[in-house]
């Protein structure tokens, strides 16, 4: 069986469990607590000397590690993944795209302001890191003012990667609400068949 290492509250680590939920696969998951070091012990490193979440460990045991690589591997000869050459481009297109222009500027924000406090001196990167992340979402209205999803008008791994951080930006200080056609590409993806929720309680 498959072994997920995740923690909740990691965007990242929902990008996966959408997947598997949506594909209806079985597996195991390790919560590992990063605001406990967890994700840094030597059996951990083992795994993924990089130190980080997720990582998935297949059946024979390799082990898997960065959440659009996993995206891509469990997506592979799916719905999720288009079979066309250039549309298949397209979805690593917006997986680089999410981890380089959108991440780092909607999931940081977000992190420093539920892990570390208001108050931690890293707060002063939010001004740049606010901008940068309504840019990011400019290039998504764009997108999907003419298009329902981000790759071949079909939900696919594009649509979940990006989804997992951009529906949580409001934790973040993000405002949504000058791009009303993603806010509604987030309900559209959040109705489709199979979809889970990121937290209990949500």
């Amino acid at each position: 069986m498959l072994t997920l290492y995740d923690y909740l509250d990691s965007g990242n680590g929902y990008k996966c469990r959408l997947i598997l939920a949506l594909l209806n696969t079985p597996y195991t998951r390790v919560e590992l607590d990063l605001d406990k070091g967890e994700t840094r012990t030597p059996q951990f490193l083992a795994r993924n000397p990089n130190g980080r979440i997720p990582a998935l460990e297949l059946e024979d045991g390799t082990v898997l590690p960065e959440s659009n690589a996993i995206l891509y591997y469990l997506a592979d000869g799916t719905a999720y993944l288009p079979t066309e050459r250039l549309a298949r481009a397209q979805v690593m297109q917006w997986l680089f795209f999410e981890q380089y222009s959108h991440e780092p500027y909607v999931a940081t924000p977000r992190w420093i302001i539920r892990h570390l406090g208001r108050d931690h001196p890293r707060m002063t990167e939010m001004p740049e890191r606010l901008e940068k992340g309504r840019a990011a979402f400019a290039v998504m209205e764009q997108h999907l003012q003419r298009h329902d999803y981000f790759v071949g008008q079909r939900y696919s791994i594009a649509d979940i990667a990006l989804y997992a951080y951009t529906h949580r930006a409001h934790e973040g200080d993000h405002d949504l609400s000058p791009w009303p056609a993603l806010r509604a590409w987030l309900d559209r993806v959040a109705t489709q068949p199979g979809h889970i929720k990121m937290l209990p309680g949500d």
